[in-house]
């Protein structure tokens, strides 16, 4: 043996050797090993009567030395369905769309039904790619997140059958079902919460505004200052990419200068984080309020106060009423809102700094 080579391994044959990927066994190479018709292995693999015990257990052992699995095309077929699903987010990786998915998944499995998911990352075009891509695979409905304001594209999908539910924003140029948080609703809530202690110098840090939930809490908040009889600053507002360096920069403005915000109103989760990092840093106390959940915010000190929709809620009621699609029972679109929840931990209760 060359030590400086290393050991010499020598592969024994074993009993993948000659394997040839991709070609599974078929429902015919089952019969053959185990000595009966095509027919019998249907109604085996199929559940259905008419075959005695004997038979069955040689078909049943047959497929489980095969390793095969049957092959769903056929059925699809002739029946018309794949019980099969698509769900397209935003982000695979905000926090805000594990619990939607996990709703959605958990519906769909009480269907019977699989669920096919991808992310759009926030581009329209890729949006479209991904729902045309899961068409092509003859899914029987979708649930979907949209990255775009023209929806025209799915157009012949659906009047070729393909029962579809947007959620959390609506859809762009068509008339489809929709399942939204109370995004305007909430955001006045917030903001009103500040008002209420005293605030009247208050920003509002937000996502893109071409964005339907962008655009809805700002809405509420400049409904909320007008409530109130507060002029409202350009300088108080800032929409834009969520990325930290903007949302600290944006953060950093309101609070600097003369006349510096006492509070700040956060449009989303990810704002929300950046901001509670600013604010961590200033010498004087600021009041904040975000809009969603975000984890351990509880455990800050102060603990966030936020505006809380139930994304599970969310999910849940889309995919419901996609299978109610399915099932025939739904005939005109209707835009479904669901309400949000203002949780006082400590941050939205604090007074003006002067």
């Amino acid at each position: 043996m060359d030590h400086r080579t290393g050991p010499l391994i020598v592969l024994e044959p074993s009993r993948l050797a000659g394997t040839r990927y991709g070609n599974r066994p078929t429902m015919k190479d089952v019969a053959a090993r185990a000595g009966v018709g095509l027919k019998t292995v249907s109604r085996v693999v199929n559940g259905e009567p008419g075959v005695t015990p004997e038979t069955e257990r040689r078909v049943q052992d047959a497929i489980e030395a095969l390793g095969f699995r049957r092959n769903d095309s056929a059925r699809v077929l002739r029946k018309g369905r794949t019980a099969s699903i698509g769900l397209v987010l935003e982000d695979l990786a905000d926090p805000f769309y594990g619990p939607l998915s996990r709703a959605v998944e958990e519906v769909a499995r009480a269907h019977g039904a699989l669920l096919i998911n991808g992310s759009s990352a926030e581009d329209p075009e890729r949006e479209q790619e991904l729902v045309l891509a899961l068409c092509a695979r003859r899914v029987d409905g979708l649930v979907i997140i949209p990255a775009g304001d023209d929806h025209r594209y799915l157009e012949p999908e659906l009047r070729a059958g393909v029962a579809t539910v947007f959620v959390d924003r609506p859809a762009g140029r068509i008339d489809a079902d929709v399942v939204l948080s109370d995004n305007h609703g909430g955001a006045r809530d917030g903001v009103a919460h500040l008002i209420a202690h005293g605030h009247r110098r208050i920003g509002f840090i937000g996502d893109m505004p071409r964005i339907h939930t962008a655009a809805e809490r700002l809405r509420g908040y400049r409904a909320a200052m007008e409530d109130a009889g507060i002029p409202v600053a350009e300088a108080w507002m800032s929409l834009g990419a969520t990325d930290p360096l903007r949302v600290r920069r944006a953060a950093e403005e309101m609070l600097s200068g003369p006349s510096p915000v006492t509070a700040i109103f956060a449009g989303n989760n990810r704002v929300t984080v950046t901001v509670i990092r600013v604010l961590a840093e200033q010498r004087r106390q600021v009041a904040f309020v975000g809009f969603d959940d975000i984890e351990l915010a509880d455990l800050l000190q102060p603990g966030v106060t936020v505006v809380a929709q139930d994304a599970a809620a969310l999910g849940r009621t889309a995919v419901e009423r996609l299978f109610r699609q399915l099932d025939g029972s739904l005939i005109a679109p209707e835009k479904i809102e669901l309400p949000t929840r203002l949780i006082t931990r400590g941050s939205g209760e604090l007074p003006p700094a002067d």
